[in-house]
C-alpha cells in the first residue's frame, strides 16, 4: 500500500513540476510580448498557451518552448531578462528586426541548451555580456550588423562546440582575446570554422597564440578594423584556411615568410595596411583565385616570378606596391584571369600580353607606370589603361588605352521566363514569371567571391537556380527569385539585391517570412564556393498576406447601379449567344485539329525526305510551334545559347518555371532530320540522372525541334577551358568522371536496346547546378540490335582526337569505341588540353611523359595547374592507369564501361569520398569519313593536319 502511495506522490509532483515549467515558459513569452510593445504576430493574442494555441514563430517539444523564430516581424523594444526562464530553448532567431534595441541581457547565459543565437540586423547596443560564455552547446553565434560596443568577451573561448562566430559590423573595441592560462580566448575554439570580426574598431596587435596547428578555421575575416603590429607568423600554421581578409587595418612589418604554407587559401586580402619589406613569395599557393596586396609600403621589388605560376588566379590587385621591371606575357595567359591592377608602380619596358591571353580577361590597369611600348598596340580586345605612361606621352597619341574609361555599371537582372511583364499596382512587383506580388527583398553581401568580373551572367543564373533548388527542397512557398544590380562596395564586397516571390498568393504570410528570414540569416542556404561566405540583410516586409486581404476588401455598389447594369446585359444576351455559338464551333474545329496533332504528331512525316521512316517514340511530349515560340520569346537573340551542324539552340522556360533547351533544326537540313529522328527515338527510351533528359519535341509547321532539360553550367569543355568561371579541383573532376562513366554504362548495359553514343567528348558532357555530369547529344548514336550485338559496320563519324582508331580503320563500331573516347575525356580532365593541339596528341603526350617511379607518374608538366598540384592528389595515378587502359589500340584490350565505373568508385573511396553521392570552344570538330583507305588517324603525319580541328578536305566534311 505504501509503495503505491509513493508512486502516486511521485507522479503528482512530476505533474506539478511540468505544469510549473510550462507556466514559466508561458509567463516568459508574455513578458516578451509586453516588452515588444504588442508588435508580435497577431496569433500571440490568441489564448495563453503558446504551444497549444499555435503562436507563430514558437516551436515546442513536450509542451516546452524549444525554438523562437521571429525574423523580419518588425518587432520593437528590448529583450528582457525573462528570456532566461526558457531553459529548454535551443534556437533564438530574431534577425532583421531593426526596432529591437537596448542591451543583450546577461540572462541569456541561463539558456544552457541553446545551439543557435542569431540576431542579425537588429539594433542591440551596449556590451556583449560575459555570460555568453555559459552556453556550452552553442554552435552558431551571429550578432553581426548591430550596435554592440565594448570588447569581445574572452568567455567566448569557453564555447567548445562553436562553429560560426560572426560579430561583424558593430562598434566593438579593444584587443582580440587570447587565452593566457587564466582567462579563455578565441584560440581555444579549435572546432570553429569561421571567425568574422570585420567592420569594427578592434585595435592592438593580433595575438600570435590565437593561431595554431590544431585549429580548423576556414574563413578569417578581420578586415576594416584598427589592428596594428605584424601579421603573426603563426598564421602559417592554420593550413585549413581558405579565405584570409586582414585588409584595411594598420598592420606593419614584413609579411611572414611562411604565409605560402596556406596552400588551400583561395582569396587573400592584405591591402590598405602599412606592410613593409619585400613583396611576399606566394609560390605554391596554386588554388589562389583572388589576391589583393595593394597600397602597402613594400620596398622596391622586381616583378615576382610566381605571378605566372598561380594558374587559378582570376584577380591580381597590386596597386602601389613598389613593383618594377617588365611584366611576363605568361601572366596574361593564366586561364581564368579576369582583372589585373598594377597601377602606381614602376613597371617598365614593352607590354606584351601574349598570343593567347585569357578569354576571360576584361581589364588591365597599368596607369602611372613606365611602359614605353605595347606589342599588341594595333590589335587587342581587353580593357587596357596606360594613362600616365611614356607610351601615352608621345605627341598626337589617340590610342584608347591613353584615356580613362568612363565608369560603367553592370545592369544585370534576372530576365522574365518567356513572358511579358504587366504593369502592377502600387507596391507590387512583376516576378520573373510575370505575376504581380509583394516580394521579400534584401541584399546578399558576399565578402570573398572568387571572381571579379561583374558581367558573367552565368554565375548569377547559377546562384538563382541554387536558391530555387534550395527553396523547393525545403518546401518554402516560393514561386521564383530575382537577382539584380551587382556591384562592389568600398570594402570590396560583392553586393547583389534579391527578390523572393510568393507562390500562389499575392504576398507571403508571417510563417513564410519568418522561415525565409531564418534560413538566410542562419547560413542554412549554402551558395557555391565561387561566392563563398555571405551575409544577407533583409528589408522590412509590410505586406503580410492576412493584412493584404483585409486592405483589399470588396466595395459594394448601390442596387440601382446593379439594376441598370443588369438591364443592359439582358438586352445584349441574344447577340452574345449568337457570337458564342460561332466561337464554340470554331474552337471545336481547332480542338479536333490539335487532338489529331497530339495523337498523330508525325502524320506529315515524309519517309522520302532522307530522314528515314516515321520515328517510333516512347513517352516524349509533343509541343506545337507556337508553344515553343512563346517559351523562347519568339526565338529571340537573347535566348540563343549556341549553334551546331543541327541548327540553333535556344533557352526557354515552360509555364511551370522549368528551364529547357531547344534544338531547332535548320530548314531543309537532311542531316538535321536524321539527327532529329535518331535522338528522339533513342532518348525517349532512356532515363538516367547522368543522361540529359529529353522532355519533348516539335514536328509542326515544317519545324523539327528537340526539347531538353536546360543544364545551367554548360559543357565540361567550358569549365576545363575556364570559360564558365567554374573552378574544377581534383575532387570535382573525379566526381564528374564517375558521373559521365555511369551515364555511358547505362547506355551500354541497361538501355533497351543498348546504345553506342559514337561522339563522347567534353563538349557533349554537361554539368548541372551541382556539377553532376550528364551525357548529351545523341545525333550520331547507334542502337545495338540482337542481330548485330557485337558491332555495327557503318560509315565513320565522330570527333577526331576522341575517335577510336580501330573504328576509324575498320568501320566497325562497338561499345569499346565509346570506351576509347571516354579514356581521352579522362586525360583531358586532368590536363585541360585539347586532344589534338599543335600537332601533339594527348594520349601520346601522356604516355611519353610518364614515369611510374615518380610521384604523380612525373606528369607535373602535363597536368592542369588548377587541379590543385600543391595538394595531395590521391588516386590520380590509378586514374591515369584506367584512362590508358581505355585508350588501348584494340577494343578487346579495353575494359567495358561497367569496369571503368567500378575502378572510378574505388578511387573515390580511396580519396575519402562516397561514390554513392554526386554534387559537386574546342579545337576538335565532328566529322564524317568517306572512302575505304583508312590509315591510323593519330600517326605523326596526320596530327599536324588535325591540329586546330581540321582534317584533309578529301576525307571529311563538318558535322
Amino acid at each position: 500500500m505504501g509503495s503505491k502511495i509513493r508512486q502516486l506522490l511521485i507522479i503528482f509532483f512530476i505533474q506539478i513540476w511540468i505544469t510549473t515549467a510550462q507556466n514559466r515558459d508561458g509567463a516568459a513569452l508574455q513578458a516578451l510580448k509586453e516588452a515588444w510593445k504588442n508588435t508580435v504576430p497577431p496569433s500571440w493574442n490568441v489564448g495563453s498557451d503558446p504551444c497549444r494555441d499555435g503562436w507563430e514563430g514558437i516551436m515546442c517539444t513536450n509542451s516546452r518552448v524549444t525554438s523562437i523564430y521571429l525574423t523580419s516581424m518588425q518587432l520593437t523594444g528590448g529583450l528582457p531578462g525573462d528570456i532566461g526562464q526558457l531553459v529548454e530553448l535551443q534556437y533564438l532567431a530574431l534577425s532583421y528586426n531593426p526596432g529591437l534595441t537596448g542591451s543583450l541581457t546577461p540572462a541569456i547565459g541561463n539558456l544552457g541548451k541553446l545551439t543557435n543565437l542569431v540576431l542579425v540586423g537588429c539594433s542591440f547596443s551596449g556590451p556583449i555580456p560575459d555570460t555568453i560564455g555559459n552556453l556550452p552547446r552553442l554552435i552558431i553565434l551571429s550578432l553581426n550588423s548591430n550596435r554592440f560596443t565594448g570588447s569581445i568577451p574572452a568567455s567566448i573561448g569557453n564555447l567548445k562546440n562553436l562553429y560560426w562566430l560572426d560579430l561583424t559590423e558593430n562598434q566593438l573595441t579593444g584587443n582580440i582575446p587570447a587565452s593566457d592560462g587564466i582567462k579563455p580566448g578565441l584560440d581555444m575554439l579549435t572546432h570553429a570554422k569561421h571567425f568574422h570580426l570585420g567592420d569594427n574598431q578592434l585595435s592592438g596587435n593580433i595575438p600570435p597564440q590565437i593561431f595554431h596547428s590544431n585549429m580548423s578555421l576556414l574563413h578569417l575575416l578581420f578586415e576594416n578594423n584598427k589592428l596594428t603590429g605584424p601579421i603573426p607568423s603563426t598564421l602559417g600554421l592554420v593550413r585549413s584556411l581558405e579565405v584570409v581578409r586582414l585588409d584595411r587595418n594598420s598592420l606593419t612589418g614584413d609579411v611572414p615568410s611562411n604565409i605560402n604554407n596556406l596552400i588551400n587559401v583561395t582569396e587573400m586580402f592584405l591591402s590598405y595596411n602599412k606592410l613593409s619589406g619585400q613583396v611576399p613569395n606566394l609560390t605554391g599557393m596554386n588554388v589562389l583565385n583572388y589576391l589583393d596586396l595593394s597600397n602597402n609600403k613594400f620596398g622596391p621589388s622586381d616583378i615576382p616570378s610566381w605571378f605566372s605560376t598561380l594558374k587559378s588566379l582570376t584577380t591580381l590587385k597590386m596597386q602601389n606596391t613598389n613593383l618594377r621591371g617588365q611584366l611576363p606575357a605568361a601572366l596574361f595567359e593564366i586561364p581564368q584571369l579576369q582583372n589585373v591592377d598594377l597601377s602606381d608602380n614602376q613597371v617598365n619596358g614593352t607590354l606584351n600580353i601574349g598570343l593567347n591571353p585569357s578569354s576571360q580577361l576584361q581589364r588591365v590597369d597599368l596607369q602611372t607606370n613606365n611602359i614605353a611600348d605595347f606589342t599588341q598596340r594595333l590589335q587587342y580586345t581587353i580593357g587596357l589603361i596606360l594613362v600616365d605612361n611614356p607610351i601615352c606621352m608621345e605627341s598626337g597619341v589617340t590610342d584608347k588605352f591613353c584615356s580613362l574609361p568612363s565608369n560603367t555599371t553592370t545592369s544585370y537582372s534576372t530576365l522574365p521566363n518567356n513572358c511579358i511583364p504587366t504593369p502592377c499596382g502600387s507596391g507590387l512587383v512583376s516576378s520573373p514569371n510575370c505575376k504581380c506580388a509583394f516580394p521579400y527583398t534584401g541584399s546578399f553581401i558576399f565578402k570573398a567571391p572568387s571572381f571579379s568580373s561583374l558581367g558573367n551572367t552565368t554565375i548569377y543564373e547559377s546562384l538563382r537556380l541554387s536558391l530555387m533548388t534550395f527553396f523547393q527542397k525545403t518546401q518554402m512557398p516560393v514561386d521564383s527569385v530575382s537577382l539584380m544590380n551587382p556591384y562592389r562596395n568600398l570594402d570590396d564586397y560583392l553586393v547583389l539585391n534579391l527578390e523572393v516571390f510568393p507562390s500562389g498568393e499575392l504576398s507571403f504570410n508571417r510563417t513564410g517570412i519568418l522561415w525565409l528570414g531564418f534560413v538566410l540569416s542562419n547560413q542554412t542556404f549554402k551558395p557555391s564556393k565561387d561566392f563563398n561566405t555571405y551575409v544577407f540583410i533583409a528589408q522590412d516586409y509590410d505586406n503580410f498576406l492576412s493584412e493584404v486581404l483585409v486592405k483589399g476588401g470588396t466595395t459594394h455598389k448601390s442596387s440601382n447601379t446593379g439594376v441598370i447594369v443588369g438591364s443592359a446585359i439582358g438586352g445584349c444576351v441574344f447577340v452574345v449567344l449568337l457570337v458564342v455559338a460561332g466561337v464554340y464551333a470554331f474552337r471545336q474545329k481547332g480542338r479536333a485539329e490539335r487532338a489529331t496533332q497530339q495523337s498523330r504528331p508525325f502524320a506529315l512525316w515524309d519517309p522520302a525526305s532522307g530522314s528515314g521512316g516515321v520515328p517510333q517514340l516512347k513517352g516524349a511530349k509533343s509541343f506545337n510551334f507556337e508553344e515553343l515560340k512563346k517559351y523562347t520569346r519568339n526565338f529571340s537573340e537573347t535566348n540563343n545559347i549556341g549553334a551546331g551542324g543541327y541548327g540553333m539552340v535556344y533557352k526557354g522556360t515552360l509555364p511551370n518555371g522549368q528551364l529547357i533547351a531547344i534544338k531547332r533544326a535548320q530548314q531543309g537540313s537532311t542531316q538535321g532530320g536524321l539527327e532529329f529522328k535518331t535522338e528522339i527515338e533513342l532518348l525517349s527510351r532512356v532515363h538516367h540522372k547522368n543522361v540529359v533528359a529529353l522532355i519533348g519535341f516539335c514536328f509542326d509547321q515544317g519545324e523539327q525541334m528537340l526539347v531538353y532539360e536546360y543544364i545551367v553550367n554548360g559543357t565540361l569543355k567550358d569549365s576545363l577551358s575556364g570559360r564558365s568561371g567554374i573552378r574544377l579541383d581534383w575532387m570535382r573532376r573525379l566526381k564528374i568522371a564517375l558521373g559521365a562513366a555511369r551515364g555511358l554504362q547505362y547506355l551500354h548495359d541497361l538501355a533497351d536496346p543498348p546504345i553506342i553514343h559514337r561522339d563522347v567528348k567534353t563538349n557533349n558532357i554537361l554539368l548541372d547546378e551541382r556539377l553532376v555530369a550528364k551525357v548529351a547529344d545523341f545525333g550520331l548514336s547507334k542502337p545495338l540490335s540482337d542481330a548485330n550485338r557485337n558491332h555495327i559496320t557503318t560509315q565513320v563519324k565522330g570527333t577526331m582526337g576522341y575517335m577510336d582508331p580501330e573504328y576509324y580503320m575498320t568501320q566497325q563500331l562497338t561499345e569499346k569505341s565509346d570506351v576509347y573516347s571516354f579514356g581521352v575525356v579522362m586525360l583531358e580532365l586532368i590536363t585541360a588540353r585539347n586532344p589534338i593541339e599543335k600537332g601533339k596528341y594527348i594520349v601520346r603526350e601522356v604516355k611519353q611523359s610518364m614515369n611510374k617511379s615518380k610521384e604523380l607518374y612525373g606528369l607535373h608538366e602535363v597536368l592542369d595547374p588548377t587541379i590543385g598540384l600543391s595538394s595531395q592528389l590521391k588516386g590520380l595515378e590509378r586514374f591515369v592507369d584506367v584512362s590508358l587502359r581505355c585508350v588501348e589500340e584494340t577494343g578487346n584490350q579495353r575494359p567495358p564501361m561497367s569496369q571503368v565505373v567500378k575502378e572510378l568508385e574505388r578511387i573515390m573511396e580511396l580519396v575519402g569520398l562516397n561514390p554513392g553521392t554526386e554534387s559537386s570552344s574546342s579545337t576538335s570538330a565532328s566529322y564524317e569519313v568517306s572512302g575505304t583507305d583508312y590509315n591510323h588517324p593519330y600517326s605523326n603525319d596526320s596530327l599536324y593536319a588535325y591540329s586546330g580541328g581540321f582534317l584533309p578536305a578529301k576525307l571529311l566534311q563538318p558535322k
